[in-house]
């Protein structure tokens, strides 16, 4: 028997707010609400849409990608390999001694905001477990 799931608890379980989720839904990355109103509700279909259209956008694929990719044409492009004399900028992190945290913030496709998020979430789970809280 497959779940049924509120709006609320359906963020919750794909860690998107619910105007992202009716942003893509908006964009037909996803599918519409089963029922109208309050009475609608999603299924474990909607998380599996959801949980891809995170990923690929993670990775740093257009959601215009994320469109063609879900309608069944090519795969999004994997990330390039590096040729020699290639640069790429890559944040690196002081955490303590003997622990950097290097992040290639293009090839995570993370943006400067959730870059800084990523970061001081490490920072305060390394003072949980370092007991510097």
């Amino acid at each position: 028997m497959e779940s049924n799931f509120t709006l609320d608890q359906l963020c919750g379980l794909v860690d998107l707010s619910k105007r992202t989720v009716r942003y893509y839904m908006q964009l037909g990355l996803v599918d519409r609400p089963i029922g109208e109103t309050r009475a609608a509700y999603y299924t474990e279909q909607h998380t599996r849409q959801l949980l891809k259209v995170k990923e690929l956008a993670n990775s740093g694929v257009s959601l215009e990608r994320i469109r063609e990719v879900l309608a069944g044409k090519e795969p999004p492009v994997a990330p390039r390999a590096r040729q020699t004399g290639s640069i790429r900028v890559l944040s690196q992190v002081y955490i303590a001694p003997g622990i950097e945290l290097q992040i290639d913030p293009d090839l995570a496709g993370l943006t400067p905001e959730t870059l800084r998020e990523f970061i001081q979430s490490t920072l305060q789970q390394w003072e949980k477990i370092n007991g510097t809280v």
